[in-house]
């Protein structure tokens, strides 16, 4: 990396709208990611998929990406249920294959009826006796943990009630929500990525497209941030962001790592973004009439 991010000792990527978009590489993420020249972990909300198909679909697209260079939000949903339930409790798994997978991994017997736990998280076959499932344990004492509470899916054909649509229909039926969510805005996650990579967690820069979900996270662990404009938000979205949801940096695209001309557009894009915050957060100081308050 180049000019102040060559500070940071790796990189938690996301995916979606960052590196891809559905099945197609999102252009110049691949050759910058690839020159990055740290180490890159990539961290998905997408609970769904096993690592292994994740890094299929990375290799495909031309990064020399192994398993464990894929953190997903069910994996980090069962690192957090190992620190309160033994190896070998039984679990309850509700979503797609990466769910139990990630429980397997662990150590975890993944069962249904009488169970320790439940980690709920997106599954495209869900069904509505899942659900049901997942209420009547948690009603009986299970431990609930949700990989994540997206409210929408991007689809290549729209957008589909996400994860967080599923965990409000079994909270609605238990009246409480989870015990605790595992991926971003919560810094699980983050947590697990710094872990892995063996590097103090405020020393990793976090990549994404989102402010609610990427940056609220890499905020909330201590993390720089920043997003690029080649997903969910604009500059405009940047600019209107309260405090908790302000990146570090923002970028049009990945080039802003290895490419120096880029790198000082995004410096002074940055810079733009941050005088006006500045400036908002001055008249949000103001009187209503727009005059500075007085003293005492």
């Amino acid at each position: 990396m180049i000019g102040e991010l060559a500070a940071y000792e790796g990189i938690v990527c996301d995916l979606d709208g960052v590196v891809y978009r559905g099945p197609t590489a999102i252009p110049h993420a691949v050759a910058s990611l690839g020159s990055a020249g740290v180490p890159v972990l990539y961290a998905t909300n997408n609970a769904s998929r096993e690592p292994a198909v994740v890094a299929d679909h990375l290799r495909g697209l031309g990064l020399p990406v192994a398993d464990q260079a894929v953190v997903t939000s069910s994996q980090a949903a069962a690192w957090v249920l190992a620190e309160r339930l033994a190896v070998g409790a039984s679990v309850l798994a509700v979503g797609g294959p990466g769910v139990a997978a990630a429980l397997a991994e662990r150590g975890f017997e993944v069962a249904t009826g009488q169970v320790r736990a439940v980690v709920q998280g997106y599954g495209p076959q869900v069904r509505a006796i899942d659900l049901a499932e997942a209420a009547y344990a948690v009603e009986s004492g299970a431990l609930w943990i949700a990989t994540n509470t997206d409210a929408t899916l991007p689809t290549d054909r729209g957008i589909a009630p996400g994860n967080g649509t599923l965990v409000a229909a079994v909270a609605r039926a238990v009246g409480r929500g989870p015990d605790q969510v595992a991926g971003k805005p919560q810094t699980p996650i983050y947590e697990l990525a710094a872990q892995r990579q063996g590097v103090d967690i405020t020393h990793l820069l976090a990549i994404g497209d989102r402010l609610d979900t990427d940056v609220a996270g890499a905020r909330a662990a201590g993390m720089a941030s920043l997003v690029v404009l080649t997903g969910v938000e604009s500059l405009e979205s940047i600019e209107r962001a309260p405090v908790e949801l302000r990146p570090t940096w923002v970028a049009a695209d990945l080039r802003a790592l290895v490419d120096n001309n880029y790198w000082e557009q995004a410096r002074a894009l940055t810079e733009e973004v941050r005088r006006r915050w500045q400036a908002r957060d001055a008249r949000d100081r103001s009187e209503p009439d727009g005059t500075p308050p007085s003293a005492g």
